[in-house]
């Protein structure tokens, strides 16, 4: 029997270690243990804030950010867990010629099971991770065993591209998202390839949402000050690469220590710097 909280708090970090999360509970509180990033000089990852397409299509910019991050990699793995399981043939169905346009061959992992769904993500050069809900995607990566497959064929090399729910788990983790917890999560810790948490489809400066999204963010800061939030606008492109963060297409917000601001293409190097201090 549990009797106090010092053993409530760690048996809450015993279940989340058997379920496949990181250990995250300490002894005296809910506080991380530790950073949640991974750094590899092969991570390649690229992330949008959603609403990538329009008339049919990918937006040009998000074209040309594909070309320009799959490079000769033409076979993608589709990961739509953040779909509920229902939904996924239709998903897939819609996805697949977006990409063929731009002559690359995409499968959807939910085609295969369980030691079956490891194996091609282990072989898998390329992935793109969709958008939908947040927990539900995080939670379906931990049950099936998949987020730390995924992290470590990444780390190896293979190229990563997440939009909306999929830009979420890039990070260190799911912590301004938009998203309602639909889902209970072990943990919320993501993937760990940004030094950073994401808030996908940040609005324009001037549109009627972006100063309650701004302060909503700044809130969510004073509580996590060691965090820096990257607040992506529908369309914007951030891409990490050769161990530099960098702004392929905006709007794109910074959230730190030295306030909030939009930031330019080009290199983003207060990321930069901490990839490499990390």
């Amino acid at each position: 029997m549990i009797t106090n909280r010092r053993d409530f708090l760690k048996t809450l970090g015993w279940v989340a270690t058997a379920a496949g999360a990181p250990r995250l509970w300490a002894a005296t509180g809910p506080f991380p243990a530790a950073p949640n990033l991974h750094r590899s000089p092969l991570v390649s990852a690229m992330v949008s804030g959603g609403t990538i397409t329009k008339d049919g299509k990918l937006l040009p910019a998000v074209s040309a950010a594909h070309r320009l991050h799959y490079g000769a990699r033409k076979k993608i793995l589709l990961i739509l867990h953040a779909s509920v399981p229902a939904d996924w043939d239709s998903v897939e169905q819609r996805m697949r010629p977006l990409f063929e346009a731009d002559g690359y061959a995409v499968e959807s992992l939910h085609r295969w099971k369980g030691r079956e769904a490891l194996k091609k993500i282990e072989d898998a050069e390329a992935f793109f991770v969709g958008g939908g809900e947040t927990f539900l995607l995080l939670r379906t990566l931990y049950e099936t065993g998949q987020l730390g497959v995924l992290r470590e064929r990444v780390l190896a090399g293979a190229v990563f591209n997440g939009s909306s729910a999929g830009c979420n788990i890039a990070g260190t983790v799911i912590g301004a998202t938009n998203d309602f917890p639909v889902v209970d999560v072990p943990s919320r810790a993501a993937l760990g390839l940004f030094p950073c948490v994401f808030n996908p489809h940040h609005p324009k400066v001037g549109e009627p949402e972006y100063a309650a999204r701004a302060n909503k963010i700044r809130g969510y800061r004073r509580v996590n000050p060691g965090e820096t939030v990257l607040g992506i606008g529908n369309g914007a492109v951030a891409r990490l690469h050769a161990g530099k963060v960098t702004v392929e297409a905006g709007p794109i917000f910074i959230y730190d220590d030295a306030g909030s601001r939009e930031l330019p293409v080009g290199e983003v190097p207060e990321l930069t710097k901490l990839l490499a201090s990390a």
